[in-house]
């Protein structure tokens, strides 16, 4: 169907071609991806199963229909148009019994409703942990530069420990890990990891909306469904034999059981002074069987080669992934669709490559890289940059496009997370350029730097973005922007809620894509190289490889 534009939106958008000198993208063209690609047919894209079979065939169809040429592993001196991602996948089988004990009297725990305990990714088939000890250690956080323990010498073998999410300063706005914004401290992964390390039996993250950047239902719907990992050598050194989150008044109820007042435990956790406080007279017993095995998933890769620099890569990337089928919903609805998260970066992901590839030849090859598994702990990207098909010191720069906004055009931009670099600078003055302004992470407590493809790339000195819609709305300011963001968050976000709608009308991504074509052109026909700052955390990676760009 056609989108009648307003005269606003009709002029941001002329406006925005014209000064960019880019191509014109079709809004038609991006609805019809979209909407085909979230639709049950292809059964919310979950990676092993059918979606992924009809969602890989369906974005390399559209890839050649656009011009593109395959980008993916090599078979035979040619290119594939897929990179094999080998996973292990973990399903629980059955209920789990899980369960609280106080002073020998039992607290049996539902999975999703008190808890959301995650298949164990350890590799083991049986989880049976029983009466183990319980201590609370604040936000689970060793920080040695930052004069930080929030262990204090506390032998953690054999417990389940109970943490915070975020970081110790979420709640002040102020401190030793950057206010609002999270540093990777924050993130549920590290706290997992750092469990792992210090031999804990388990780790329960306690769920608090705002802190966490998403409700309840978010957490049970992506933590209670088949788990995914890559494929480690022991996968004991990053994983405790058990992972969840446990709703806030449930750890209150069983603090106060034991004797000791959450709220202030809290505060006590955002000092220094902190020291991990034991559960008297509670354990946690937890018994399941873990179906596991290791399947292939498929990143998808397009390209177009370079000319007179084609071993020079400029990569564009999204996931194709979404949580499949799962837990239903109110209205009995069990697929998630993801047409937001994240079809729109997967359609916009192809017509950026059917730009490039109409377009003339790039000095510099151009690389669109769809990954799988980003739902499940940014995997597709993480085996990608574990194993590049093209060297990551000669990839000038990665442009990551995640869950874009489907409606109309804004009069700015923004980016997931801060992390200053060349690249950034570059994309801010294109957009200035383009008469749009640069919008700081607006939710920096979010920790959205960590949760996109281009970490997995950042983290290996690749100077790297993920790409956001903005919030000041031409139709509607910026309150129409912040309402939308909070009804999609709440409503449907990780949730079956999330479904392609009639009236959106994609002008928006249209506007954005003709900033992030500009971008890339002008890095793909020129000889910068975007580089970190010196007190970045990921120059010395990026330093590490100087010699292959000489």
């Amino acid at each position: 169907m056609k989108h009648p534009l307003s005269a606003a939106i009709f002029l941001a958008i002329a406006t925005c071609a014209h000064a960019s000198d880019a191509p014109q993208f079709d809004p038609h063209r991006l609805s019809e991806e979209v909407k085909t690609l979230s639709s049950d047919a292809f059964e919310g894209r979950g990676p092993a199963t059918e979606g992924e079979k009809r969602t890989v065939a369906y974005v390399i169809e559209q890839m050649k229909a656009a011009g593109l040429q395959p980008g993916g592993e090599l078979k035979g001196g040619k290119r594939a148009w897929t990179q094999p991602v080998p996973l292990l996948r973990a399903d629980i089988a059955g209920t789990p019994q899980l369960a609280f004990d106080v002073a020998g009297k039992a607290q049996p725990l539902k999975q999703g409703d008190d808890v959301a305990i995650r298949a164990a990714l350890d590799g083991e088939k049986t989880v049976s942990i029983d009466k183990a000890p319980v201590v609370f250690v604040g936000y689970g956080v060793s920080a040695p530069e930052r004069n930080w323990d929030d262990f204090k010498g506390l032998d953690l073998k054999g417990k389940v420990a109970i943490v915070l999410v975020n970081d110790p300063d979420f709640e002040t706005g102020s401190g030793d890990f950057g206010g609002k914004a999270m540093t990777y401290y924050g993130r549920w992964t590290y706290k997992y990891e750092e469990a792992a390390r210090r031999g804990a039996a388990g780790l329960l993250i306690v769920h608090e909306t705002a802190p966490a950047s998403y409700g309840w239902n978010t957490v049970k719907n992506s933590n209670t469904n088949t788990m995914f990992d890559i494929v480690r050598k022991d996968p004991s050194e990053k994983h405790p034999k058990l992972e969840g989150w446990i709703q806030r008044d449930v750890a209150v109820d069983l603090f106060k059981r034991a004797g000791l007042d959450f709220d202030a435990l809290k505060k006590q956790a955002q000092t220094r002074d902190f020291k991990p406080a034991v559960l008297k007279d509670v354990t946690f017993s937890a018994h399941y069987d873990v179906n596991s095995g290791v399947i292939t998933s498929q990143n998808v890769v397009g390209r177009v080669e370079g000319t007179s620099h084609k071993d020079e890569t400029v990569l564009y990337s999204a996931h194709w992934d979404h949580l499949g089928v799962g837990a239903p919903d109110a209205k009995g609805d069990r697929i998630y669709n993801g047409a937001v998260d994240n079809a729109t970066g997967t359609a916009a992901l192809i017509e950026i490559g059917r730009a490039f590839a109409h377009a003339p030849k790039p000095q510099r090859s151009v690389v669109f890289l769809n990954v799988t598994a980003e739902e499940k702990g940014l995997l597709g990207s993480e085996y990608y940059a574990a194993n590049p098909l093209y060297p990551l010191g000669k990839t000038v720069a990665v442009l990551n496009m995640d869950a874009l906004d489907p409606t109309g055009p804004a009069r700015n931009f923004t980016t997931s997370g801060e992390a200053s670099s060349g690249l950034l600078d570059k994309l801010i003055a294109d957009g200035k350029d383009m008469g749009r302004a640069f919008l700081k992470d607006p939710h920096p407590e979010a920790g959205y730097f960590f949760r996109s493809d281009h970490f997995s790339f950042a983290k290996r000195g690749v100077p790297a973005v993920s790409f956001g819609s903005g919030n000041d709305m031409v139709d509607g300011g910026v309150e129409a922007g912040e309402a939308a963001r909070a009804d999609y968050t709440k409503n449907r976000y990780h949730q079956p809620g999330d479904e392609w709608q009639a009236s959106w009308s994609f002008t928006g991504i249209a506007q954005n894509l003709a900033l992030l074509y500009r971008l890339g052109n002008e890095l793909a026909n020129s000889r910068e190289w975007p580089q970190w700052p010196k007190d970045s955390e990921f120059r010395a990676a990026r330093d590490a490889t100087q010699a292959e760009r000489k």
